[in-house]
């Protein structure tokens, strides 16, 4: 969700050409129209709607965290349309952003670096999306501790990182599996059973098995 955009408008309301209470209705009628279309999956009407937010809170110059939320929004919507070089530079400015406006340790900071995996994986960008998640992990873990379902999606994703890389060693591949069978258990546990994350770890545990079996067993005739 968008946070509220009261604190903007007492700051900004002097310089807003009078009318602080028009220009804050109509950020947050945009605001709300944009996240209507995206949960209504219009992601074309969505786009169209977060570009002209995000260029209005530039134009006002609005306070940095306000235009973070924006951008964060508005990288999903270019991921979601496969867009994902777009995705992944706005991504990598949100993340940017939040670190040095807030601190690394930062719930926000933490979705922004996991956001910014997706469309480099989509893309097979495996290199950088590993080394990503290498960095922002023990920082998930630290701050948020082990059993967070935040913690639990990056582990997830660098273990998809990790069998899902054409050029995955076997040692990958066993790590992959080491990885997903212990955040099931944890995932099972915390949110139980029928929780969605649960239940893509198990689709992805399923699927380094079979890949870990592939690499395991030798090929016909090539003994």
């Amino acid at each position: 969700g968008r946070p509220s955009h009261t604190s903007f408008s007492r700051r900004n309301g002097s310089d807003q050409g009078g009318r602080p209470e028009t220009d804050t209705a109509r950020r947050m009628a945009i605001g709300i129209l944009g996240n209507g279309l995206h949960y209504a999956k219009q992601f074309e009407g969505a786009l169209s709607v977060g570009e002209a937010e995000l260029a209005m809170l530039r134009r006002v110059g609005a306070p940095e965290d306000i235009m973070l939320v924006a951008q964060g929004n508005l990288a999903t919507t270019y991921n979601t349309l496969g867009r994902h070089e777009q995705a992944i530079h706005m991504f990598r400015d949100v993340h940017l952003g939040y670190a040095r406006l807030l601190n690394e340790e930062d719930r926000s900071n933490i979705i922004a670096a996991l956001g910014h995996t997706f469309p480099l994986l989509c893309l097979q960008r495996f290199a950088e999306a590993k080394a990503l998640l290498q960095k922002m992990i023990p920082v998930a873990q630290r701050a948020l501790g082990e059993s967070d379902e935040l913690t639990l999606r990056m582990r997830a994703r660098y273990a998809t990182a990790l069998y899902g890389d054409p050029a995955a060693t076997l040692d990958d591949l066993r790590e992959a599996v080491a990885t997903l069978e212990e955040i099931e258990r944890t995932a099972r546990r915390v949110l139980g059973g029928a929780h969605p994350l649960t239940e893509i770890i198990e689709d992805d545990l399923r699927k380094s098995r079979a890949a870990l079996r592939a690499r395991e067993t030798p090929s016909p005739g090539s003994a």
